[in-house]
Protein backbone atom coordinates (compact mmCIF):
# COMPACT_ATOMS: atom_id res chain seq x y z
CA UNK A 1 0.00 0.00 0.00
CA UNK A 2 1.78 3.10 -1.25
CA UNK A 3 1.36 6.28 0.78
CA UNK A 4 -0.31 9.30 -0.79
CA UNK A 5 1.80 12.42 -0.45
CA UNK A 6 1.66 15.60 -2.46
CA UNK A 7 4.26 18.22 -3.23
CA UNK A 8 5.25 19.81 0.12
CA UNK A 9 4.93 23.22 -1.51
CA UNK A 10 1.17 22.63 -1.48
CA UNK A 11 1.07 20.83 1.84
CA UNK A 12 2.26 23.15 4.59
CA UNK A 13 2.21 21.75 8.11
CA UNK A 14 0.47 18.49 8.95
CA UNK A 15 -2.69 18.59 11.04
CA UNK A 16 -2.24 18.29 14.80
CA UNK A 17 -1.09 14.80 15.83
CA UNK A 18 -1.06 13.29 12.34
CA UNK A 19 0.90 10.07 11.93
CA UNK A 20 3.57 9.68 9.22
CA UNK A 21 2.31 6.13 8.63
CA UNK A 22 -0.19 5.97 5.79
CA UNK A 23 -0.48 2.18 5.83
CA UNK A 24 -1.73 1.88 9.41
CA UNK A 25 -3.80 5.07 9.42
CA UNK A 26 -7.57 4.65 9.65
CA UNK A 27 -8.31 8.11 8.23
CA UNK A 28 -6.56 10.41 5.74
CA UNK A 29 -6.74 14.20 5.75
CA UNK A 30 -6.28 15.92 2.40
CA UNK A 31 -6.69 19.52 1.23
CA UNK A 32 -8.63 20.88 -1.75
CA UNK A 33 -7.29 24.44 -2.25
CA UNK A 34 -9.75 25.70 -4.84
CA UNK A 35 -12.07 28.69 -5.15
CA UNK A 36 -12.35 28.92 -8.94
CA UNK A 37 -16.16 29.45 -9.04
CA UNK A 38 -16.57 31.70 -6.01
CA UNK A 39 -19.00 34.47 -6.91
CA UNK A 40 -18.66 36.90 -4.00
CA UNK A 41 -15.61 36.89 -1.73
CA UNK A 42 -12.65 34.64 -2.65
CA UNK A 43 -10.00 33.17 -0.37
CA UNK A 44 -11.25 29.68 0.43
CA UNK A 45 -8.33 28.14 -1.46
CA UNK A 46 -6.17 29.29 1.47
CA UNK A 47 -8.33 27.45 3.99
CA UNK A 48 -6.70 23.98 4.12
CA UNK A 49 -3.24 25.23 4.89
CA UNK A 50 -4.33 27.68 7.58
CA UNK A 51 -6.63 25.17 9.28
CA UNK A 52 -3.62 22.90 9.67
CA UNK A 53 -1.42 25.70 10.93
CA UNK A 54 -3.81 26.85 13.66
CA UNK A 55 -4.52 23.26 14.75
CA UNK A 56 -1.30 23.31 16.76
CA UNK A 57 -3.06 25.67 19.18
CA UNK A 58 -5.58 22.99 20.13
CA UNK A 59 -5.28 20.31 22.75
CA UNK A 60 -5.22 16.73 21.47
CA UNK A 61 -7.72 15.76 24.18
CA UNK A 62 -11.45 16.25 23.67
CA UNK A 63 -13.31 16.72 26.95
CA UNK A 64 -16.58 16.29 25.03
CA UNK A 65 -15.69 12.74 24.04
CA UNK A 66 -13.07 11.84 26.66
CA UNK A 67 -10.81 10.75 23.81
CA UNK A 68 -7.35 11.86 22.71
CA UNK A 69 -5.85 12.12 19.24
CA UNK A 70 -3.02 9.96 20.54
CA UNK A 71 -5.45 7.03 20.64
CA UNK A 72 -6.08 7.01 16.88
CA UNK A 73 -3.99 6.87 13.72
CA UNK A 74 -4.65 9.32 10.90
CA UNK A 75 -2.44 10.58 8.11
CA UNK A 76 -2.21 14.02 6.50
CA UNK A 77 -1.53 13.76 2.76
CA UNK A 78 -1.22 17.51 2.27
CA UNK A 79 -3.06 19.51 -0.37
CA UNK A 80 -3.94 18.11 -3.77
CA UNK A 81 -2.13 20.27 -6.38
CA UNK A 82 -5.06 21.64 -8.35
CA UNK A 83 -4.67 23.51 -11.67
CA UNK A 84 -5.54 27.13 -11.09
CA UNK A 85 -8.81 28.15 -12.72
CA UNK A 86 -9.59 24.71 -14.17
CA UNK A 87 -12.60 23.42 -12.22
CA UNK A 88 -13.18 20.31 -14.31
CA UNK A 89 -9.62 19.01 -14.01
CA UNK A 90 -9.50 19.95 -10.33
CA UNK A 91 -12.65 17.95 -9.61
CA UNK A 92 -11.25 14.95 -11.45
CA UNK A 93 -8.05 15.04 -9.40
CA UNK A 94 -10.10 15.21 -6.21
CA UNK A 95 -12.23 12.29 -7.36
CA UNK A 96 -9.15 10.20 -8.14
CA UNK A 97 -7.48 11.01 -4.81
CA UNK A 98 -10.54 10.30 -2.68
CA UNK A 99 -11.21 7.16 -4.68
CA UNK A 100 -7.77 5.86 -3.79
CA UNK A 101 -8.20 6.69 -0.09
CA UNK A 102 -11.54 4.87 0.02
CA UNK A 103 -10.15 1.91 -1.92
CA UNK A 104 -7.53 1.59 0.80
CA UNK A 105 -10.44 1.33 3.28
CA UNK A 106 -9.68 4.59 5.04
CA UNK A 107 -12.00 7.44 6.01
CA UNK A 108 -11.44 10.44 3.74
CA UNK A 109 -11.40 13.80 5.58
CA UNK A 110 -11.23 16.78 3.22
CA UNK A 111 -10.40 20.43 3.86
CA UNK A 112 -11.80 22.98 1.39
CA UNK A 113 -11.83 25.09 -0.61
CA UNK A 114 -15.12 26.29 -2.02
CA UNK A 115 -18.09 23.93 -1.82
CA UNK A 116 -17.76 22.71 -5.41
CA UNK A 117 -14.74 20.64 -4.32
CA UNK A 118 -17.16 18.32 -2.53
CA UNK A 119 -18.49 17.14 -5.89
CA UNK A 120 -15.25 15.33 -6.70
CA UNK A 121 -15.24 13.62 -3.31
CA UNK A 122 -18.96 12.77 -3.41
CA UNK A 123 -18.51 11.12 -6.80
CA UNK A 124 -15.65 9.02 -5.48
CA UNK A 125 -17.70 7.96 -2.46
CA UNK A 126 -20.69 7.09 -4.65
CA UNK A 127 -18.44 5.07 -6.96
CA UNK A 128 -17.24 3.04 -3.97
CA UNK A 129 -20.56 2.85 -2.10
CA UNK A 130 -23.62 2.61 -4.40
CA UNK A 131 -25.98 3.03 -1.43
CA UNK A 132 -24.25 6.16 -0.13
CA UNK A 133 -26.17 8.63 2.05
CA UNK A 134 -25.19 12.30 1.71
CA UNK A 135 -25.59 14.65 4.69
CA UNK A 136 -25.17 18.42 4.22
CA UNK A 137 -24.90 21.12 6.91
CA UNK A 138 -25.02 24.51 5.23
CA UNK A 139 -26.62 27.95 5.13
CA UNK A 140 -27.40 27.47 1.43
CA UNK A 141 -29.08 24.62 -0.42
CA UNK A 142 -26.63 24.77 -3.36
CA UNK A 143 -29.42 23.34 -5.52
CA UNK A 144 -29.41 25.68 -8.51
CA UNK A 145 -29.51 24.07 -11.92
CA UNK A 146 -26.74 26.47 -12.92
CA UNK A 147 -25.21 29.67 -11.59
CA UNK A 148 -23.78 32.49 -13.71
CA UNK A 149 -23.95 30.17 -16.71
CA UNK A 150 -22.08 27.33 -15.02
CA UNK A 151 -23.62 23.93 -14.18
CA UNK A 152 -20.65 23.15 -11.93
CA UNK A 153 -20.51 25.84 -9.27
CA UNK A 154 -20.40 26.21 -5.52
CA UNK A 155 -24.09 27.15 -5.85
CA UNK A 156 -25.07 23.97 -7.73
CA UNK A 157 -23.00 21.22 -6.12
CA UNK A 158 -25.92 19.63 -4.27
CA UNK A 159 -28.10 19.70 -7.40
CA UNK A 160 -25.46 17.57 -9.10
CA UNK A 161 -25.45 15.28 -6.05
CA UNK A 162 -29.23 14.87 -6.22
CA UNK A 163 -28.92 13.95 -9.89
CA UNK A 164 -26.25 11.35 -9.10
CA UNK A 165 -27.68 9.83 -5.91
CA UNK A 166 -31.38 10.60 -6.06
CA UNK A 167 -32.95 13.04 -3.64
CA UNK A 168 -34.09 10.29 -1.28
CA UNK A 169 -30.44 9.79 -0.29
CA UNK A 170 -29.68 13.48 0.29
CA UNK A 171 -30.31 15.10 3.70
CA UNK A 172 -29.99 18.87 4.14
CA UNK A 173 -29.77 20.71 7.47
CA UNK A 174 -29.55 24.36 8.49
CA UNK A 175 -30.46 25.87 5.11
CA UNK A 176 -31.65 29.46 5.56
CA UNK A 177 -30.88 31.28 2.32
CA UNK A 178 -31.70 30.89 -1.36
CA UNK A 179 -34.33 31.66 -3.98
CA UNK A 180 -37.90 30.39 -3.63
CA UNK A 181 -37.30 27.81 -6.38
CA UNK A 182 -34.47 26.18 -4.43
CA UNK A 183 -36.55 25.85 -1.29
CA UNK A 184 -39.41 24.34 -3.28
CA UNK A 185 -37.04 21.91 -4.99
CA UNK A 186 -35.59 20.85 -1.64
CA UNK A 187 -38.99 20.32 -0.05
CA UNK A 188 -40.03 18.15 -2.98
CA UNK A 189 -36.84 16.22 -3.66
CA UNK A 190 -34.59 15.91 -0.59
CA UNK A 191 -34.91 15.31 3.13
CA UNK A 192 -35.05 18.98 4.03
CA UNK A 193 -34.55 20.43 7.52
CA UNK A 194 -34.15 24.20 7.11
CA UNK A 195 -32.97 26.73 9.72
CA UNK A 196 -32.06 24.35 12.56
CA UNK A 197 -29.68 21.42 12.68
CA UNK A 198 -29.86 19.44 15.93
CA UNK A 199 -33.61 18.67 15.95
CA UNK A 200 -33.40 17.29 12.44
CA UNK A 201 -30.31 15.23 13.18
CA UNK A 202 -32.04 13.75 16.21
CA UNK A 203 -34.88 12.60 14.00
CA UNK A 204 -32.84 11.49 11.00
CA UNK A 205 -29.76 9.69 12.31
CA UNK A 206 -31.58 6.46 13.15
CA UNK A 207 -32.32 6.09 9.43
CA UNK A 208 -28.60 6.05 8.62
CA UNK A 209 -27.52 3.17 10.85
CA UNK A 210 -25.35 0.66 8.93
CA UNK A 211 -25.44 2.83 5.78
CA UNK A 212 -22.30 4.45 4.32
CA UNK A 213 -22.44 8.20 4.94
CA UNK A 214 -20.65 11.14 3.40
CA UNK A 215 -20.93 14.37 5.41
CA UNK A 216 -20.25 17.81 3.95
CA UNK A 217 -20.15 20.86 6.21
CA UNK A 218 -20.06 24.39 4.86
CA UNK A 219 -18.71 26.57 7.66
CA UNK A 220 -21.40 29.16 6.85
CA UNK A 221 -23.96 26.91 8.55
CA UNK A 222 -22.55 28.68 11.60
CA UNK A 223 -23.70 32.22 12.29
CA UNK A 224 -21.10 34.79 11.18
CA UNK A 225 -20.88 35.97 14.78
CA UNK A 226 -18.95 32.73 15.40
CA UNK A 227 -17.44 32.17 11.93
CA UNK A 228 -17.07 35.38 9.91
CA UNK A 229 -14.33 34.01 7.67
CA UNK A 230 -16.41 32.68 4.81
CA UNK A 231 -17.27 33.94 1.35
CA UNK A 232 -21.07 34.12 1.63
CA UNK A 233 -21.79 34.74 5.30
CA UNK A 234 -25.47 34.43 6.22
CA UNK A 235 -26.87 35.75 9.56
CA UNK A 236 -29.20 33.59 11.59
CA UNK A 237 -27.11 30.44 11.79
CA UNK A 238 -26.26 27.96 14.50
CA UNK A 239 -23.59 28.54 17.13
CA UNK A 240 -20.15 26.97 17.16
CA UNK A 241 -21.27 24.82 20.10
CA UNK A 242 -24.22 23.52 18.10
CA UNK A 243 -21.93 22.56 15.23
CA UNK A 244 -19.68 20.59 17.57
CA UNK A 245 -22.72 18.83 19.02
CA UNK A 246 -23.88 18.02 15.49
CA UNK A 247 -20.53 16.37 14.79
CA UNK A 248 -20.95 14.20 17.87
CA UNK A 249 -24.25 12.92 16.45
CA UNK A 250 -22.13 10.98 13.96
CA UNK A 251 -20.89 8.62 16.67
CA UNK A 252 -21.67 5.00 15.89
CA UNK A 253 -22.47 5.69 12.24
CA UNK A 254 -20.56 4.43 9.20
CA UNK A 255 -18.99 7.68 8.06
CA UNK A 256 -16.81 6.96 5.03
CA UNK A 257 -16.07 10.56 4.09
CA UNK A 258 -16.28 14.06 5.52
CA UNK A 259 -15.36 17.50 4.30
CA UNK A 260 -15.34 21.00 5.77
CA UNK A 261 -15.45 23.77 3.19
CA UNK A 262 -15.65 27.53 2.60
CA UNK A 263 -13.21 28.68 5.29
CA UNK A 264 -11.62 31.86 3.91
CA UNK A 265 -8.73 33.03 6.13
CA UNK A 266 -8.34 36.51 4.57
CA UNK A 267 -11.87 37.36 5.73
CA UNK A 268 -11.18 36.61 9.41
CA UNK A 269 -8.02 38.22 10.79
CA UNK A 270 -9.09 37.14 14.30
CA UNK A 271 -8.81 33.50 13.12
CA UNK A 272 -11.84 32.36 15.11
CA UNK A 273 -13.22 30.71 11.95
CA UNK A 274 -10.00 28.85 11.24
CA UNK A 275 -9.67 27.73 14.85
CA UNK A 276 -13.28 26.54 14.90
CA UNK A 277 -12.63 24.60 11.69
CA UNK A 278 -9.58 22.92 13.21
CA UNK A 279 -11.57 21.99 16.30
CA UNK A 280 -14.35 20.54 14.13
CA UNK A 281 -11.78 18.34 12.37
CA UNK A 282 -10.41 17.19 15.73
CA UNK A 283 -13.89 16.27 16.90
CA UNK A 284 -14.66 14.51 13.60
CA UNK A 285 -11.55 12.38 13.92
CA UNK A 286 -12.29 11.46 17.51
CA UNK A 287 -15.96 10.78 16.74
CA UNK A 288 -15.63 8.53 13.68
CA UNK A 289 -12.13 7.00 13.75
CA UNK A 290 -11.79 3.84 15.86
CA UNK A 291 -9.02 3.60 18.45
CA UNK A 292 -5.88 1.85 17.21
CA UNK A 293 -3.45 2.45 20.05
Amino acid sequence: MKAIRFDPAFSGEAFLGASPDYTEARAVIYGMPMDWTVSFRPGARLGPRRIREVSVGLEEYSPYLNRDLGEILYYDAGDIPLPFGNAAQSLERIRETVGRILADEKIAVGLGGEHLVSWGAIQAAADRYPDLVLVQLDAHGDLREEYEGQRFSHASVMRRAVERLGGERVWQFGIRSGPREEFEFARNHTHFYPFEVLPGLTEAREQWVDRPIYVTVDIDVVDPAFAPGTGTAEPGGISSSELLRAIHYLAGLKVVGFDLVEVSPPLDPTEQTQILAAKVIREVLLTVVPATR
